[in-house]
């Protein structure tokens, strides 16, 4: 597991990505967002986040993946204003963010990077800010945020902003592929919305999918997302990732997020193993093989700032 470098004022940080074991919409809220019920779990597919501290005020922003923009409206860019303007410091940094996480595929990577941002520059800037500090900073800037900063297996409601930290359990290996179709969130929810108005039975999807007392997490054995069946409707060729994984040999397999890539997960390294060899892949599909991080081991990774997670 990548492990945290400090020289002098830089810090050189893994930034995990998520997957959602259980994704279920209860409905639309008046201020226009969705009430969920969620479990996520970091696991072990990263971004590389290198950080060093200056004492001029400009937030220079870098990215190895031309698509993603390096300014104002990245997540990375905003956490770091962010912090700077709760706690009124002029201190300034240069951020390069190295991608692995893929975009758009409903893993978290900009939400993971914004999260490993706050912390990198709290330490840096020699700030102390509480857990509280952290969490009002981080839900102004999505709703994924706020998980990063507790890592492991962990449950969210409301918007998926509150977060209560699950148990750990034992290791599972995951094949996660990124198929060549790409999901907005915004697109799912209105598909979403509108498929509960004109389903059968007068029973809306919405108010059809409640919360559960409990999950079980040590069994992925109840992996569901309430997103599948119109993510799938409006790009097959997501079903034919998922179906892809199943047939390779995944006891379980669900889409992330609100897409676009899905996942399947495996008892074994092994087991993975002969389903990398065995899978069937489409032209430009993209297969990230890897596995759960519990929370203790996502603490580790960030070394000395394990004491500012939440």
């Amino acid at each position: 597991m990548p492990i945290k470098s400090l020289i002098e004022t830089g810090l050189t940080l893994p930034a995990f990505a998520k997957i959602n074991l259980a994704l279920r919409i209860l409905g639309k809220r008046a201020d226009g967002y969705h009430d969920l019920d969620t479990i996520f779990q970091t696991i072990s597919l990263h971004d590389t986040i290198k950080i060093v501290a200056t004492e001029n005020s400009e937030i220079k922003l870098s990215c190895d993946d031309r698509r993603l923009p390096a300014d104002e409206t990245n997540l990375v860019f905003r956490a770091a204003e962010g912090l700077r303007s709760r706690f009124a410091t002029t201190k300034g940094a240069r951020i390069r963010i190295e991608k692995r996480i893929p975009v758009q595929a409903g893993l978290g990577g900009g939400s993971t990077d914004a999260a490993v941002t706050l912390l990198a520059l709290a330490h840096l800037w020699r700030l102390n800010p509480s857990t509280q500090d952290l969490l009002a900073i981080g839900s102004r800037l999505g709703a994924d945020v706020s998980f990063f900063l507790f890592g492991g297996a962990a449950r969210g409601t409301g918007i998926g902003d509150n977060v209560v930290p699950l148990r750990d359990t034992p290791e599972k290996f995951l094949l996660i592929i990124k198929p060549n179709a790409n999901t907005k969130t915004s697109d799912a929810y209105k598909a979403l919305d509108n498929r509960s108005l004109t389903t059968r039975n007068s029973k809306t999807i919405l108010s059809g999918s409640q919360p559960k007392a409990h999950f079980d997490n040590g069994s992925f054995a109840s992996l569901e997302n309430d997103f599948e069946e119109v993510i799938f409707d409006l790009e097959p060729e997501i079903a034919r990732a998922k179906a892809a994984l199943m047939r390779a040999g995944a006891p379980a397999a669900v889409l992330a997020g609100s897409g676009s890539a899905v996942f399947g997960i495996f008892d074994s390294e092994d087991a993975q193993r002969r389903a990398i060899q065995a899978i069937e892949l489409e032209t430009g599909w993209r297969v990230f093989p890897c596995k759960t991080i519990g929370r203790d081991d996502y603490g580790t990774a960030f070394g000395d700032l394990r004491r500012l997670l939440a």
